[in-house]
């Protein structure tokens, strides 16, 4: 009788369907050669500013722009899986993203997984906001408290939760006119599911303080597979899996 052993291999990227709580367009687009602009922005209690794709900016004139990559799809490096990002230069009416001004929560699915990380795509303005994460797995809840820093400030590449997912970018005032030209961030937040639990749930909580703006959740999940005498049994990707 063949052998059979379990072996660990690298986890599936599973983008997190959030569509439904997207209630803002922070991001202006350039869509059949035209602009459409932000509408709630990521500052000012969402009236202030917003970011540009490239395309926007540089048919709006701006010179060398730091702007968003017209590829939504921000690629992986050391700190992050890569992250689909909903705004599109193809779409000039669907929401782009979550903001909660004030004091508020939101709450989403996901797949039931083992995940070994959950990266949450955030900026907060007029100062940091302070997060309560809640974790509902299959057999119970975890809470967690994490201080997002404001857009503005840099990240200590040292740091075990937060790092840049676009970093150093110009901010566009109402009609498309930038306001500072650098130095502004999207965050990730790597909330640390425990890897040995089933997830099903995660709710977000701000209190007053900072204008948040959710852009996305992105999952790395456990993964093993079987080795049945020299044949490897892989499950069939989801929808959603990279």
């Amino acid at each position: 009788m063949a052998s059979i052993s379990i072996a660990q291999q690298k986890g599936k990227v599973i983008q997190i369907d959030i569509d439904t709580l997207l209630n803002a367009r922070p991001v202006t687009t350039f869509t059949d050669g035209s602009l459409t602009s932000w509408t709630k922005g990521i500052d000012g209690g969402g009236d202030g500013d917003g970011y540009l794709t490239m395309a926007a900016a540089v048919f709006h004139g701006d010179k060398a722009p730091h702007a968003l990559p017209d590829v939504s799809l921000i690629p992986a490096n050391a700190s992050h899986p890569a992250v689909k990002l909903h705004y599109d230069n193809a779409n000039n009416w669907n929401n782009q993203a979550r903001y909660v001004a004030g004091e508020g929560s939101f709450a989403f699915d996901v797949l039931h997984r083992k995940y070994t990380g959950m990266y949450l795509g955030l900026t907060s303005s007029e100062g940091p906001s302070q997060l309560k994460i809640t974790l509902v797995y299959q057999d119970g809840i975890e809470t967690k408290e994490f201080n997002l820093p404001d857009y503005y400030n840099d990240i200590p590449a040292t740091d075990a939760n937060f790092s840049y997912l676009v970093h150093d970018l110009a901010k566009w005032g109402k009609k498309d006119v930038m306001t500072e030209k650098d130095h502004h961030n999207i965050d990730v937040l790597n909330i640390h599911p425990d890897p040995k639990r089933i997830l099903l749930r995660i709710s977000v909580s701000k209190t007053k303080p900072g204008f948040l703006v959710f852009w996305s959740a992105t999952g790395v999940t456990v993964v093993r597979k079987s080795i049945h005498g020299g044949g490897v049994n892989k499950k069939s990707p989801q929808p959603g899996e990279n």
